[in-house]
């Protein structure tokens, strides 16, 4: 299986998953033109992909679901909450095919092509949120972005991932510390908000230690471009799996780029 972040942050997020006969898009949250671009600079086309998933309808999720489901008539994968909120006007996506409509339930697993896709529940401030994890030939990869904490359910559905794509969103200090209006501050920080990178950093060696497998990469994504940055999301995590990690248990820690394609990891 491969997996490949498109973009990653407040200013656009996408993420491709291909076990080599399925391609699966994960958002959309920039503009059509960039994620042909970005797909085709990794050696990929937007005509192969199989489907796209949406994760919640923040329009940084979203942005152009409209345009690649009349475009390249792509099926539209969301739980019922979040599909109606992206089509409710607000946002601007325009009509979709209700054909090309397909609602997933938290808990659920389902089947694009040999890719396992199993949806589960996150806490955000969304309509219904979820993540995905993707299953294929033994391989399981486990993304969960746009979260405010974790708990059990999130644990379970993660564990005995070989990779790991989470949520590394900002520094504490410097989101306190910030230009901020303490309203949207306390919303990054509350239980509907974003993950931290001192609480990524102690998920990733939950689940690195909890698994039967090793996991052999974790990319750090949708970092704030106020609130964080990439050396200091990647010390904050490293630091943590090399004290609370033993040395066969560590994973390779990467960061996905905010505005272009991060390096295609392969499991």
């Amino acid at each position: 299986m491969k997996i490949c972040s498109l973009s990653s942050g407040s200013s656009g997020n996408c993420i491709f998953v291909s076990s080599g006969l399925t391609k699966i898009l994960v958002d959309a949250g920039t503009s059509g033109a960039r994620i042909t671009q970005e797909l085709s600079s990794i050696g990929e086309s937007i005509d192969d992909i199989d489907a796209l998933l949406v994760t919640h309808e923040h329009i940084d999720h979203i942005k152009s679901i409209g345009v690649l489901a009349r475009k390249q008539a792509i099926s539209i994968y969301g739980t019922k909450g979040t599909l109606e909120a992206a089509l409710s006007g607000r946002y601007s996506v325009g009509k979709i095919d209700e054909g090309l409509l397909n609602h997933v339930i938290p808990g659920n697993p389902f089947m694009i092509g040999d890719i396992l896709v199993s949806p589960f529940s996150v806490s955000h401030d969304a309509a219904d949120p979820v993540a995905y994890c993707f299953e294929c030939n033994g391989k399981k990869i486990g993304t969960a972005t746009d979260l405010g904490f974790y708990d059990d359910s999130i644990v379970k559905n993660l564990l005995n991932s070989d990779l790991l794509y989470l949520e590394s969103n900002h520094d504490v200090h410097m989101l306190e510390a910030g230009v901020y209006p303490y309203s949207l501050k306390e919303r990054v920080k509350g239980k509907k908000g974003h993950l931290s990178n001192d609480d990524c950093a102690k998920l990733v060696v939950k689940l690195c230690r909890g698994s039967e497998r090793k996991t052999a990469h974790v990319i750090l994504a949708h970092l704030s471009e106020e609130n964080n940055f990439p050396e200091l999301a990647y010390e904050t995590v490293n630091s943590e799996v090399i004290i609370g990690l033993e040395p066969e248990k560590r994973p390779e820690i990467h960061v996905a780029p905010r505005f272009v394609h991060s390096f295609v990891a392969e499991i």
